[in-house]
């Protein structure tokens, strides 16, 4: 039996997808977390074989998340499950050592193929994503502005445009505020921006981020 753990702050999401793969009998979600801290938390207290991992997290991003639990345990394999569209976050989640990214809008069976396939040990790779993949190998895509930030410098442009304070993106962050006032500095240097209403605005308009009802 796969154990699984599921990393979502959304109790809905979480038990939509329990629910999917009890018709699955070799999966089962064996855990749930809320948080980047929780997930941690549970990480190491107890075995799993796979992570279904969001990126939108209340204390922590994603990507960050992911690039720690690979540091502990690099032998978790780690698909990245979000509402965010595969050619904003896909190629960096890859790079940061995740095994897949899938869209949560994806259809049911997309999910179950996917985690069979990198519990097979290969990454899985939607279309969307393998065309932006092959269009950066061969050096034909259109670089965006944000694809040149660190992840740090990525983290506060996205946090920045949900409209968290500089005191709130120090603590999810985990940073001083003069630490992240350098982050953000440097952000708006390489989009040559010259104000933070620049930035949130590019933010939002290349659906950076995931705007609240």
């Amino acid at each position: 039996m796969i154990q699984i753990l599921v990393v979502d702050d959304h109790a809905l999401i979480r038990k939509g997808l329990k629910q999917l793969l009890e018709d699955t009998p070799d999966l089962k979600i064996t855990g749930e977390a809320s948080s980047g801290t929780e997930a941690i938390s549970m990480l190491r207290a107890a075995h799993f074989d796979l992570m279904l991992l969001d990126i939108n997290l209340p204390d922590k991003h994603g990507i960050e998340v992911l690039k720690q639990f690979k540091s502990e345990q690099p032998q978790l394999k780690i698909i990245i499950l979000s509402m965010y569209p595969e050619d904003q976050y896909g190629v960096r989640a890859l790079k940061a050592g995740a095994m897949g990214y899938i869209n949560k809008q994806s259809a049911s069976d997309v999910l179950i193929k996917a985690i069979h396939h990198v519990l097979g040990g290969k990454k899985y790779i939607s279309e969307i994503l393998a065309e932006q993949l092959l269009n950066n190998l061969i050096g034909e895509s259109q670089e965006l502005m944000h694809q040149n930030l660190s992840n740090r410098e990525y983290q506060t442009l996205c946090l920045m445009a949900s409209g968290k304070t500089l005191s709130e993106i120090s603590q999810i962050m985990a940073l001083s505020p003069k630490t992240v006032s350098v982050y953000r500095s440097r952000m708006l240097a390489k989009m040559t921006f010259t104000n933070n209403a620049e930035a949130i605005h590019y933010a939002i308009t290349h659906r950076l981020v995931e705007l609240q009802d």
